[in-house]
């Protein structure tokens, strides 16, 4: 099985998503209006989903926890300069992200891609089936030994690159949303993928059928 299969996904925004972005701004210009009280609605809708991004970049449920509210903080402060050229979820995703990489930055942590999660969240996850035909006590086993394998090769790549696998992969943003969240071009965010694959291939090709 070639490895591109297995981190293969094409995404576009879909009429939910936009109708999602359409509801959000609304709440937002309430915010921007003066009604305090409605962002937290929109911190209730994404605490869980901007945990669980931070949190498989850094690994560490502690500094997860105080970097999302950080993050929550910080666009609560700069709400008024939010006019909706983007979605809600896109502009805090960013917020978060850069908040993460000068955490990451200043205390040189590594990344940790958990298929323990991956499993937890989705038993039927095609990545987890591709990855390995084990079953079992032996199943277990296999996984344990890829995972440790998984985060060696990802503490390989630089942290952009790592940024790029874990918001395609785990959280299924789109190339367009990894630009703009990044503040890179569409073509990066492709060659940024197009390395990783490649490496992680090279890296866990003994595990791959």
């Amino acid at each position: 099985m070639n490895f591109s299969k297995v981190f293969s996904r094409t995404l576009a925004t879909s009429p939910e998503r936009q109708q999602e972005a359409d509801t959000d701004f609304a709440i937002v210009k309430r915010v921007q209006a003066g009604d305090v009280a409605a962002f937290d609605q929109l911190m209730r809708k994404y605490r869980e989903r901007l945990f669980g991004v931070i949190y498989n970049l850094t690994s560490n449920r502690e500094d997860t926890a105080d970097l999302t509210q950080d993050a929550f903080i910080k666009a609560f402060q700069a709400i008024n300069r939010f006019q909706g050229q983007s979605s809600f979820f896109t502009w805090l995703y960013k917020i978060a992200i850069n908040t993460t990489l000068s955490h990451l930055r200043k205390n040189r942590m590594r990344t940790f891609f958990s298929l323990e999660k991956l499993q937890e969240e989705d038993p039927g996850s095609k990545i987890l089936a591709e990855l390995t035909d084990k079953s079992g006590a032996n199943r277990d086993t296999f996984l344990k030994e890829l995972q440790e394998k998984l985060n060696e090769a990802l503490q390989k790549l630089s942290i952009k690159h790592r940024m790029v696998i874990t918001l395609f992969e785990i959280d299924e943003r789109s190339h367009s949303e990894i630009a703009e969240i990044m503040g890179c071009t569409e073509g990066t965010v492709r060659s940024r993928l197009h390395y990783a694959k490649q490496f992680l291939q090279g890296e866990l090709s003994k595990y791959i059928r």
